[in-house]
C-alpha cells in the first residue's frame, strides 16, 4: 500500500491541529467540572503524538 506525500502531509496537519483543539476542549471541560475532560485531553495528546510520528516517518521517505 502506497500513500502519497501530499496525503501524509494533510494527515499530519489534521492530527496535530485536531489534537491541539481536542486538548483545549478537554481542558475547558475539566475546568467546568466534567469528569470526562481528562479523557478528551488524553485523546488529543495521542493525536498530537501520532502527528509527530508521521512527521518523522515523512522525513525518512524518499523524495519522489
Amino acid at each position: 500500500m502506497t500513500i502519497s506525500i501530499q496525503r501524509i502531509g494533510a494527515l499530519i496537519w489534521l492530527l496535530i491541529y485536531g489534537g491541539l483543539f481536542a486538548a483545549g476542549i478537554g481542558f475547558a471541560l475539566q475546568r467546568a467540572g466534567q469528569s470526562y475532560g481528562w479523557g478528551v485531553v488524553v485523546c488529543g495528546a495521542v493525536a498530537i503524538v501520532a502527528g509527530c510520528v508521521l512527521v518523522w516517518i515523512r522525513s525518512r521517505m524518499a523524495a519522489p
